[in-house]
């Protein structure tokens, strides 16, 4: 007999991950357990291990053996994590495996996440109840202390830890561009073809993010100082840079790393 939830999940659409990832072995298992723990599992996990020098490798051999929906894909070491156009890099030849036309969505997804067990579930029922939205996401939130800090992206955006994605819409903008901000512009795209790119800030729909944002370089500086120099590549204006920057001042590192976004623009 198929019980009541195997039968739904049978019933649901079909979805592929795909994941870039460099020395994550810190955090991955809990972002693989909790995939594997989702209420409609992917019917495909591409993993690309982009050159990795750490237990990464083994980790990944060691989820695959388990779990037949999950591939192992490895690229030669660059010699250095590159944020930005290396990632897209990474998530193309991933990409480049697969049959996009054999899914209905498909989520560009970091490998330093924990999320909640009916985040796909919700995203595949919201989008298919509105078919503008192209692409979508729930909310990242940091630990600190015991409790949830919301990182506080904006709602007309999908977040690109998570860049979940109408697969008919991904390909009609020429998926992402190879360059820093991509997961902004895509985002725009999305819009300019008359297409709704969003976020939701509801319980099921919220992950930590167990790295904070913009720290996968030398610093968090650095990315802060990336974060805004991505914003001056894409036109972002310097009173709207300014006044993102004011709204971090109570993220760690306070003041400084609103400053470094100002300086990288």
């Amino acid at each position: 007999m198929i019980d009541a939830d195997e039968s739904a999940a049978r019933a649901a659409p079909k979805y592929v991950l795909i994941s870039p990832c460099r020395d994550e072995a810190l955090y991955m298992r809990q972002t693989l357990d909790s995939v594997i723990g989702q209420s409609v599992r992917p019917a495909k996990w591409i993993i690309v291990d982009d050159g990795s020098t750490d237990e990464t490798p083994a980790i990944l051999a060691e989820y695959q053996a388990k779990h037949d929906w999950i591939e192992v894909l490895t690229r030669s070491d660059r010699g250095r994590r590159s944020v930005g156009p290396g990632v897209i890099e990474a998530f193309y030849f991933g990409y480049d495996a697969i049959r996009p036309d054999d899914y209905e969505f498909i989520c560009k997804l970091d490998l330093d996440l924990r999320l909640p067990s009916r985040y796909f579930e919700i995203l595949m029922r919201k989008m298919t109840a509105n078919p503008r939205i192209a692409t979508c996401s729930g909310k990242a939130y940091n630990e600190e202390h015991g409790r949830l800090v919301a990182e506080n992206h904006g709602d007309d955006t999908a977040l690109g830890m998570t860049k979940f994605y109408r697969v008919s819409c991904f390909t009609a903008i020429g998926g992402f561009v190879r360059e820093v901000m991509w997961d902004g512009i895509d985002n725009h795209q999305c819009r300019m073809k008359g297409w709704l790119a969003c976020s939701w800030d509801e319980p099921e729909l919220r992950f930590v993010h167990l790295r904070p944002m913009g720290s996968s370089q030398q610093s968090i500086y650095v990315g802060r100082m990336r974060h805004g120099f991505g914003q001056y590549f894409m036109g972002t204006g310097f009173v709207f840079l300014a006044a993102s920057a004011l709204s971090r001042i109570n993220q760690k590192p306070y003041l400084l790393g609103s400053l470094a976004m100002l300086w990288g623009w």
